[in-house]
């Protein structure tokens, strides 16, 4: 049959090894760089022999997706083998590739220590050099029992009752032997840039019922200055981290007195928080919003006729008052159709829009809690759009460009992905037919691109999520546009159609920012914690240089909060010097320092965190500088900047 590859026609006969049909196209330099093959869309090895009737063949290359998913794969098995090089009675379970690398875990009765790391790094090394290939073969299910129970690993036994079937493919590489669907590498030396990170204890099959494991983690490139790029972004990401950096700003702080996953916001924290909640109610009320509230517990019957107490009662809290049980809401669309069916609702008054900054309650495991980005108690800029059918597409797009809007002011670029129907789901296969077709359709008509998450919707419809991208290319799923039609029919919502009939509304579950500890923790490392001045608690902060200037910076500084800047003193009997550096480790945006010369001509001296100086302004001048600044990426965004530099 015919082939082409690389832009050229090639002949090749099914049952030819890939390597030589690939051979015909490329140069041997390129051969070097395949890893693997795709043939008519399954991910084969180099070794592999053209499959019967295939005529779809491209090579994968070492610098593709896939090709650093195969490498980081093999790497995980290189890791396996020289643990149990040097540690025999070690048993090994599962190695996958993730995005950011690669682990295994290990049943292991003591603890790796950063010394048998080192250890295992040297000898992956040393097996790397030896460049054995990967082989694979397919052995009949006794087979493969009888092979790793000679090998005493009873975790693959198992894995293999899991799955069923029978017959299973094992890869060799020198003397390890894995049970393992592949592809991989053609050999051993192919793996060039690797490096060990960490150990985490994690359970067997995710299930604290069972064994803890060891997972070592570790990450692996196609070049050693890509390695070495990722590296200095691992550091880059501790130097950013937000818990570090809520401690040296003094925003937040967490406490096992009050409870794990529980953030008491300091003073400093507080204000940055109200900041952008009234951002964000002024920016919803310019949209056309209403601000509601609800209430923070709801009886169970709610939740049960909701389909949460069937479907996501594990993440929730239950009280009880009076003999009668309650749910702590871990959401706030009950609330918001309750509100919606309190009255007769015409055509005419959809869409409704009802925004509540609601705080939630989900229980999370102790072992996930993460700072911000992960807690028990958080609060979401919750909104509840319900609309008519035919308003669909027109309130899903004008969502999606309020969070274009709002990213853009943060300085994020963003991704879209569709997010559809789970295992774990209500509704007709009509109702998750139309939700997913109307979301589509809105990201068609609006021309962004999107991607299709398999089976990761919510329980009661499907979603778009927004997924941005930091500073440092990490990505961080955050808004969220979920399409319920179930809802409105469970709780039985209807409005008066032009017809005098009643219709059932369609209900949009969205977010903008998500959860807004969550978002203040992402944004707080992707900037930093150099908050944009309009958003940073302490825009202004007055050094003087001895007490001589006291009277002076008072002055200053009522004058700076009269016009809604907020601004503070630091009148200590300390060193200019000292005083500067502690307020750019703080990553106040402006310093205004007072001296003789600056009290004579009544003005302050600018300097900002990044170190330049900006030299002797009046008040007035320091004033417009700093209200400018604020408003300035309202202005680049393309957003009105309505609200007081100094609100809250």
């Amino acid at each position: 049959m015919q082939l082409e590859i690389a832009g050229q026609q090639v002949e090749a006969a099914a049952g030819e090894p890939l390597a030589e049909v690939l051979g015909r196209s490329l140069s041997k330099k390129k051969m070097k760089e395949v890893v693997a093959v795709r043939a008519c869309g399954r991910l084969l090895d180099v070794s592999a022999r053209l499959p019967e009737g295939c005529a779809d063949v491209s090579p994968v290359f070492e610098t593709d997706p896939e090709g650093l998913d195969v490498i980081r794969h093999s790497a995980a098995h290189l890791m396996a083998e020289a643990v149990k090089k040097l540690f025999p009675e070690a048993k090994v379970t599962i190695g996958p590739a993730i995005e950011s690398g690669f682990y295994y875990d290990f049943d292991l009765d003591r603890p790796f220590t950063p010394e048998d790391l080192e250890a295992i790094e040297k000898e992956m090394v040393r097996l790397a050099g030896a460049d054995q290939p990967f082989t694979c073969r397919v052995l009949r299910k006794d087979e493969a029992v009888r092979l790793f129970s000679g090998m005493n690993e009873p975790y693959k036994i198992e894995i293999m009752d899991d799955l069923g079937g029978d017959e299973f493919s094992v890869y060799a590489n020198g003397g390890f032997v894995d049970l393992c669907r592949g592809p991989h590498v053609p050999s051993a030396g192919r793996i060039k840039a690797f490096k060990l990170l960490s150990v985490a204890g994690a359970y067997w099959r995710g299930d604290s019922e069972k064994k803890m494991l060891q997972r070592i983690y570790g990450t692996a490139f196609a070049t050693p200055r890509e390695l070495k790029q990722h590296l200095e972004r691992i550091e880059e990401a501790k130097r950013r981290d937000h818990r570090k950096l809520g401690t040296q700003l003094d925003l937040f702080s967490f406490s096992e007195e009050a409870g794990a996953g529980m953030v008491i916001w300091h003073p400093k924290g507080g204000l940055l928080r109200a900041i952008l909640e009234d951002f964000e109610r002024k920016e919803h009320l310019k949209r056309g919003y209403d601000i509601v509230q609800g209430p923070q517990i709801l009886r169970r019957d709610l939740w049960e006729k909701s389909g949460h107490y069937a479907n996501y009662r594990e993440n929730m809290y239950f009280t009880e008052i009076e003999e009668q049980a309650y749910g702590i809401k871990p959401m706030n669309c009950l609330s918001h159709m309750l509100i919606f069916k309190s009255r007769l609702r015409s055509y005419r008054d959809l869409p409704q829009r009802y925004f509540e900054l609601g705080v939630v309650h989900r229980h999370e495991k102790t072992g996930v809690l993460h700072g911000l980005l992960r807690v028990r108690q958080f609060t979401q800029d919750d909104a509840h759009i319900l609309c008519r059918p035919d308003q669909l597409q027109e309130e899903i797009l004008g969502v999606v460009r309020f969070v274009q809007d709002v990213m853009n002011l943060f300085g994020f670029d963003f991704e879209a992905r569709i997010s559809t129907r789970p295992e774990k789901s209500i509704g007709s296969d009509e109702d998750w037919e139309r939700a997913t077709a109307a979301l589509t359709s809105a990201l068609d008509a609006g021309g962004f691109p999107y991607a299709i998450n398999e089976g990761d919707g919510a329980f009661y419809g499907p979603k778009i999520d927004i997924v941005i991208k930091d500073a440092l290319d990490r990505r961080w799923q955050c808004a969220t546009i979920q399409c319920d039609f179930t809802l409105p029919e469970r709780f039985d919502l209807t409005y008066v159609a032009e017809d005098g009939e009643r219709r059932r509304p369609v209900m949009l579950h969205r977010v903008i920012l998500g959860s807004l500890e969550r978002f203040i923790g992402v944004l707080t490392e992707h900037v930093a914690g150099a908050f944009p001045t309009w958003l940073s608690p302490v825009q202004a902060r007055i050094l003087t240089v001895t007490d001589a200037q006291a009277e002076h910076a008072h002055s200053v500084l009522a004058a700076l909060r009269a016009r809604g800047i907020r601004a503070e003193a630091d009148l200590r009997n300390e060193k200019l010097g000292y005083k500067v550096r502690e307020a750019q480790l703080e990553k106040i945006p402006y310093m205004l320092v007072i001296g003789d010369k600056e009290v004579e001509q009544g003005g302050v001296n600018v300097r900002t965190r990044s170190g330049e100086n900006l030299g002797l302004k009046t008040t007035a001048e320091a004033g417009e500088m700093i209200l400018a600044d604020a408003a300035e990426p309202f202005k680049r965004g393309g957003m009105s900047y309505s609200f007081s530099a100094g609100a809250c």
